[in-house]
């Protein structure tokens, strides 16, 4: 099969179209088509040996955790899909080796939901990773009816998506942002402010009390979440800075999981849930998606189309 690979640490340059085995499909598993694949800063920060003592690497290494696809087949005792159903993962293993920028990948069954049809592919592909990271965290976080959430990096890729999911579970979002996606957050029912001094007074404004909960999708915020936190609330947690667990906060590392990745792909079929798409690349240009991703600056998924 084709894939895209790089056998040494380093920049987006090292990437190139190679033949690779097709994979293995254990027990509980399932082999899928891939129709396209997402871009996230994981995939560029794992080049550059950023997660090398976390996770184990095993060069060729084939980026990208994000895929919507076609199974084209099943391990043993896979009762869950068949062969030919449209679905859509996130497909971290606990190593760093087959990744979705391929034609072919194996899925744990339990790290598997099926695609809405109403959804196409590459919005499909866009979902898994920050959706869960967002939807994980504001769980963990008991985000509910009633509440008013704080959201750092509102229109980022976790934080657009987040926005969204906290809406649905009934919150009030502040959400902040550049002063340019201000009017895509109002879209979305999103109160934005913007970053920056004098963020602490902004919130305020539209939350004399303060805020609820909060969630840092950016980093580097952690006076300015305690300020806007009401009284007494220690509900905050972050997905970039591990240091907020010493002022009682939680740090969340996403995990795969087809069930909380179905109820993400039920909101989107009902039209809860928008997934934007910047651009998408085919398979061999895959290196510049992800030099697209490295600039920080892109509005929606950056997504490689592998197969149609």
């Amino acid at each position: 099969m084709k894939a895209m690979t790089y056998d040494r640490y380093g920049d987006p340059d090292l990437l190139q179209l190679t033949e690779r085995p097709m994979p293995r499909v254990a027990p509980g598993e399932v082999l899928i088509r891939v129709r396209s694949a997402a871009v996230n800063p994981v995939d560029w920060k794992i080049m550059a040996g950023h997660l090398d003592g976390i996770m184990e690497i095993f060069f060729p290494v084939t980026p990208g955790w994000d895929v919507a696809g076609v199974v084209e087949s099943i391990g043993f005792d896979t009762p869950e899909f068949k062969p030919g159903d449209e679905v859509m993962a996130y497909a971290r293993k606990h190593f760093v080796h087959d990744g979705s920028f391929a034609e072919f990948i194996s899925v744990p069954a339990m790290s598997v939901a099926h695609k809405p049809a109403t959804l196409d592919w590459d919005q499909a592909a866009g979902i898994p990773l920050a959706g869960l990271t967002a939807y994980q965290l504001l769980r963990r976080l008991g985000v509910g009816q009633g509440d008013i959430l704080l959201i750092h990096a509102a229109a980022g890729g976790v934080g657009v998506q987040g926005a969204q999911i906290a809406r649905n579970l009934g919150a009030r979002v502040i959400g902040t942002a550049s002063p340019g996606n201000h009017d895509f957050l109002r879209s979305l029912g999103i109160e934005p402010v913007a970053y920056g001094d004098g963020l602490v007074e902004r919130v305020r404004a539209l939350a004399p009390e303060g805020v609820d909960a909060v969630a840092d999708f950016v980093g580097g915020v952690r006076e300015q979440t305690l300020a806007v936190l009401r009284q007494g609330s220690r509900r905050h947690g972050s997905i970039i800075d591990d240091s907020v667990q010493q002022a009682g906060g939680l740090y969340v590392w996403v995990r795969p999981s087809g069930q909380d990745l179905q109820v993400l792909a039920d909101m989107a079929a009902g039209g809860r849930l928008e997934i934007p798409v910047a651009r998408a690349f085919p398979l061999e240009q895959a290196a510049d998606a992800l030099r697209l991703n490295q600039t920080g600056h892109v509005r929606g998924k950056v997504i490689v189309r592998v197969s149609r």
